[in-house]
């Protein structure tokens, strides 16, 4: 179990590093105003999507495991795990909203300016932190 634990928290630490970074990439993209960067920026927002795909991807796999394994029946009715599940579900969204906006200047329809993107990276900040308290100190 401590396996699957360990891998668990290095895949989330992998997606969260994209999760933090591609906001951060949409910010400098659409400050940019030549093609030369423009298309640089489309081609390091797909990279690294790829990355944060394979991050939440397996997040979610050893974290389904770990679930089904044995945290469903010992925690299901604390409030905590129902909390983490939330916030967890919300990421997910959060990061299907990136994919749209990775699609969305690769086909050059970007309609948002940096200073959206400057607040919009700050999401899973919040996430992240109230994740690891859940989990730390299981209110």
């Amino acid at each position: 179990m401590l396996w699957l634990k360990a891998f668990h928290v290095i895949f989330m630490v992998t997606w969260f590093a994209g999760l933090f970074y591609l906001p951060r990439l949409f910010v400098y993209h659409a400050m940019s105003d030549d093609a030369i960067s423009n298309e640089r920026f489309k081609v390091m927002e797909r990279k690294l999507l790829i990355m944060t795909h394979i991050g939440g991807g397996l997040t979610t796999l050893f974290g389904l495991i770990l679930l089904a394994g044995y945290a469903w029946e010992a925690y299901k009715d604390e409030i905590w795990l129902h909390m983490k599940l939330a916030l967890v579900l919300a990421l997910i969204a959060y990061h299907a909203w990136c994919w749209k906006l990775v699609n969305d200047f690769k086909h050059d329809r970007n309609t948002r300016g940096n200073v959206f993107y400057r607040w919009f990276n700050e999401a899973p900040v919040l996430a992240l932190i109230g994740i690891v308290l859940l989990v730390y100190i299981r209110p």
